[in-house]
């Protein structure tokens, strides 16, 4: 029973964080070096994350700088961000390339609040399909007579209240996430 309340809160856990690394990567309308976290850039025949090949820094409010430490990957860098669909296009000015985020329009904005809470509420079903598989071991563990049904209803409730706050947190940093896109 231990066990599934430790599996339970470890896939929980990785839910959260997961929606976390989601949200940084969504464009507020400022600058945030999260949004290069997936772009990958051929270094000499190997994909390698952006921030490996170079140095990723916001030089102000609307605009990062990208210094690769090999300034023959410059025309690479720019390619994968143009591939990787993040919205903005960069300039090279040969030594650095630059990525200035212009300020998001309020169709934008909803847009992306939509995108947010969609990506919310796909955390809240994997959530809940972690419910479900520690529901089918307790019942699993019932049914074979290891635990007597007390103990399988108290660890009910147990996984019930832990899967309620996981999605309290869930529906808090949506909030905040929210908050932050729709704030001019």
């Amino acid at each position: 029973m231990e066990e599934i309340l430790l599996v339970l809160e470890e896939r929980l856990e990785k839910t959260f964080s997961v929606l976390k690394e989601n949200y940084a990567s969504v464009r507020a309308g400022r600058a945030n070096p999260h949004i290069l976290d997936k772009v990958l850039v051929d270094y000499y025949g190997t994909m390698s994350p952006l921030n490996q090949v170079g140095n990723i820094s916001v030089s102000d409010a609307k605009c990062l700088v990208i210094s690769p430490w090999d300034v023959s990957l410059l025309k690479g860098i720019e390619k994968a961000i143009i591939a990787s669909n993040i919205g903005i296009n960069p300039t090279n000015d040969g030594k650095v390339i630059r990525l200035v985020f212009p300020d998001l329009t309020e169709e934008r904005r909803r847009e992306l609040a939509k995108q947010i809470k969609a990506m919310s509420e796909e955390s809240k079903v994997a959530a809940r399909n972690v419910r479900r598989d520690a529901m089918e071991a307790l019942k699993k563990l019932k049914n074979n007579k290891e635990i007597s049904e007390d103990e399988c209803a108290g660890v009910e409730k147990d996984v019930e209240k832990t899967v309620s706050k996981c999605i309290e947190q869930i529906e808090k940093c949506t909030a905040d996430k929210e908050k932050e896109i729709l704030s001019v």
